[in-house]
């Protein structure tokens, strides 16, 4: 059972969920498993390991979320970006890719979990022009720091913050940073049941 699955992990966690967010991951992962065997959208087969690698991996960044408009860049199947918006119904989070096959999965999220803070876009990251800058940009396994900030340096302004999920701590990506960004904060993330470094690197413009 999913849910089993869910409830033991986040027990393991400080994080607290109603009922209806914890049904609508249930239902989340239910839908990514079911989509995958035709669009072949993530390479884990298996929904208990979903619950591990994508849910919990995506929800332990939740606590870190400060501003109210996000950006997740490269966002696959919506991850973070969907889950986030699960545990943030106060917050806006557009999830950008440029794949259409993407985009029509996470419009069916959208509809079936009826979650109004989420906006899929089909578009390349450095074609997207946003109307107002973003409090944050999301990115999972997307890319190195460097074309991170490359691509999204027009998503936000002063305010906003690179937020990079990353395994490792990524010290020769941060070496290698341009001047005009500045490295602020690295949280050590730890995953109930996954057995590998988790860390969630947090940058800005000069």
């Amino acid at each position: 059972m999913i849910r089993n699955k869910l409830d033991a992990l986040l027990a393991k966690t400080s994080i607290t969920l109603s009922e209806t967010q914890k049904q609508q991951l249930v239902s989340y992962v239910e839908m990514l498993d079911k989509w995958n065997k035709a669009y072949n959208l993530t390479s884990v087969r298996d929904p208990q390991e979903m619950v591990v690698k994508h849910i919990l991996d995506s929800l332990v960044v939740a606590p870190h979320l400060d501003g109210n408009n996000y950006i997740d860049v490269g966002t696959g199947p919506g991850l973070p970006g969907v889950v986030l918006a699960i545990a943030h119904p106060d917050k806006q989070f557009v999830l950008l890719d440029s794949l259409g096959k993407r985009i029509r999965f996470l419009n069916q999220v959208k509809l079936n979990l009826k979650l109004k803070n989420i906006t899929p876009v089909q578009s390349r990251v450095e074609e997207y022009q946003p109307e107002q800058p973003f409090d944050g940009v999301l990115s999972r396994a997307f890319a190195s720091l460097q074309d991170m900030v490359d691509w999204c340096q027009h998503l936000v302004d002063h305010s906003g913050r690179f937020i990079a999920l990353k395994g490792q701590f990524p010290e020769q990506e941060i070496d290698q940073l341009p001047a005009s960004i500045e490295y602020q904060d690295k949280v050590v993330l730890t995953v109930p049941e996954l057995d590998a470094e988790r860390h969630l690197i947090i940058l800005k413009k000069n």
